[in-house]
C-alpha cells in the first residue's frame, strides 16, 4: 500500500501517522482489542477501582497518549498502538456505560453509533475530500481518524454484543460470524469494492471479533471456553503485540515511514510470515494452557445444590445446608453453585456480624461473576441481569460506609434464593 506524504509548500510538513495496512496491522489491532477490555476489567473488579474511577483514569491516560500521537511528525508504532489499546478500552467504557449504567438497549446504542459514525465520515470527506488513512498527514485529518476509531470501538462493542448477548449466539458463534464477515469483507475487496469502505468495515468487525476471541480462551471449560483465564489469556496478547510492534519500530527505524511493508526486510512475504507466527504462537500456547486444565465433571443425574440454612429445600430437613434432587434446569444459565457457595460463606460471616470478612469474602463472587460474564450472559440475558442486580445489591450493602446487618443478610438472602432458583444444573 502506497504511503502519502504532506506537500513541500506547506508550513508543517507532516509524515503520514499511521501504519500501512498490512496482517501484521491486523493481527495486533485484533490482539490489542482483548488487551483493552481484559485489562479494564481487571483494573474495575480485580483493583478494585469500580468503573467510574476506571473510566476517568482510562479517559485521561488516552488523553495522554493522543498528545504524545499528535507531537509526533511521523508514525511511530509503539505511541500509535499504544493509543489503539487505550482507544479500546475507552470506547468499550462507553458502550458499557450505556447499556450497563443507563439502560440503553443494545439495538439503540448500535444504531446511535452507527449514525455517529456515518455524520463523522460525512464531515470528515466533505472537509478533506477523502476517507483514506494513507492520507493522514494533518492535524485534522489526524484529529477525524482518531475520533471514527473510537466510534468504531464503540459500535463495534455495542454490534458485538448485540449479537452474542441479546440475540444469544455466544462467543464461540462470534469467531465464526465476525471472523466469516471479515473474510467476506477482505473477498468484495479483492473482487473491486473500494478499499476504504472495505477498511472501515473491516476495521468496525476486528472489535467484536477480538473480544469474542479473548472470551473463547478465557471462559471456563463449561461455557465452551479454553479455561485459559483473563491474565494467562492478556500476558500472552501483550507478548505477541510486544513482538511484532518491536519489529515495526525496527523497521521503520532503519527504513523510514516510506519503506514499511517495502522491501527486504519489509516485504509483504515477510509481513505473512510474522503476522502468521503470531497466530500460530497464541493458537499453539492456548491450546497447550487449555490441555492443562482439567473438564468441568458433568453431572450423572443428581446434584449437590446450595441452599438457604434456614430455608428448606424440598426433601430437605431443616437443618440442612445441602440437599440432593434430580437436575431439572429451570434457567439456561447451567451450574451456579460455584456462586452460591460464595453467598453462603459470606451470609454465615454476616450472620456472626462478622461484616469486614463478609466485605472481604464477597470479592470472590464479584471477580467469579465478572470472569464467567461472556459465557453466562448469553445463555439468558434476562435472568443474568437480574442476578448482576442483585450482586450489585450485596455488594453495595457491604461496602457502604456503616453497613447495617440486616441489610446485608437481607441483600444475600435473597441473591441465594435468587442462585439456588435459577440453577440448571
Amino acid at each position: 500500500m502506497s504511503v502519502t506524504y504532506a506537500t513541500a509548500g506547506r508550513s508543517r510538513v507532516w509524515l503520514t501517522k499511521v501504519p500501512a495496512i498490512t496482517a501484521t496491522f491486523w493481527v495486533i489491532k485484533v490482539l490489542s482489542t482483548t488487551i483493552g477490555e481484559t485489562f479494564a476489567d481487571y483494573l474495575t473488579v480485580n483493583v478494585g477501582l469500580g468503573p467510574l474511577v476506571t473510566d476517568a483514569l482510562m479517559a485521561a491516560v488516552l488523553v495522554t497518549a493522543l498528545v504524545v500521537q499528535f507531537r509526533t511528525r511521523k508514525y511511530t508504532p509503539w505511541i500509535y498502538w499504544l493509543c489503539v489499546v487505550l482507544v479500546s478500552i475507552v470506547g468499550t467504557q462507553i458502550t458499557d456505560f450505556f447499556t450497563d449504567t443507563l439502560g440503553v438497549s443494545l439495538y439503540l446504542s448500535t444504531t446511535v453509533f452507527a449514525v455517529i459514525l456515518a455524520v463523522v465520515f460525512l464531515v470528515w470527506h466533505r472537509q478533506e475530500h477523502t476517507l483514506a488513512i494513507t492520507s493522514i498527514d494533518t492535524p485534522r485529518r489526524e484529529a477525524f481518524y482518531w475520533g471514527a476509531i473510537l466510534t468504531t470501538f464503540a459500535l463495534g462493542t455495542a454490534a458485538g454484543d448485540l449479537a452474542t448477548e441479546a440475540l444469544s449466539l455466544g462467543f464461540r458463534n462470534g469467531v465464526l460470524i465476525f471472523g466469516g464477515l471479515i473474510a467476506a469483507t477482505w473477498i468484495a475487496y479483492k473482487i473491486g469494492f473500494g478499499q476504504v469502505l472495505t477498511f472501515w468495515i473491516a476495521y468496525v468487525l476486528t472489535r467484536p471479533l477480538g473480544a469474542s476471541v479473548g472470551d473463547l480462551l478465557t471462559q471456563d471449560k463449561q461455557f465452551g471456553g479454553l479455561a485459559l483465564g483473563a491474565s494467562a489469556t492478556s500476558v500472552l496478547f501483550f507478548a505477541v503485540i510486544i513482538v511484532l510492534v518491536a519489529r515495526e519500530q525496527m523497521l521503520v527505524n532503519r527504513h523510514g515511514v516510506a519503506e514499511k511493508g517495502s522491501g527486504p526486510a519489509g516485504g509483504l512475504r515477510a509481513d505473512y510470515v510474522w503476522a502468521g507466527g503470531g497466530l500460530v504462537v497464541v493458537a499453539a500456547v492456548g491450546l497447550g494452557l487449555s490441555a492443562t486444565h482439567s473438564d468441568t465433571p458433568e453431572s450423572s443425574g443428581s446434584s449437590t445444590v446450595v441452599v438457604d440454612p434456614g430455608v428448606p429445600a424440598p426433601g430437605q430437613s431443616a437443618g440442612g445446608v445441602t440437599a440432593t434432587r434430580k437436575a431439572h434446569p429451570t434457567t439456561r444459565l447451567g451450574d451456579l453453585r460455584t456462586f452460591a457457595t460464595i453467598v453462603t460463606d459470606v451470609k454465615d460471616r454476616v450472620a456472626h456480624n462478622d461484616l469486614s470478612g463478609g466485605r472481604t469474602r464477597i470479592k470472590d463472587l464479584e471477580v467469579a461473576w465478572d470472569d464467567a460474564e461472556a459465557g453466562l450472559k448469553p445463555r439468558d440475558a434476562g435472568k443474568w441481569h437480574q442476578l448482576d442486580g442483585q450482586i450489585d445489591d450485596a455488594l453495595t450493602a457491604l461496602r457502604a460506609a456503616n453497613p447495617s446487618q440486616s441489610t446485608c443478610a437481607s441483600t444475600l438472602a435473597t441473591l441465594l434464593t435468587t442462585l439456588n432458583r435459577f440453577d440448571g444444573i
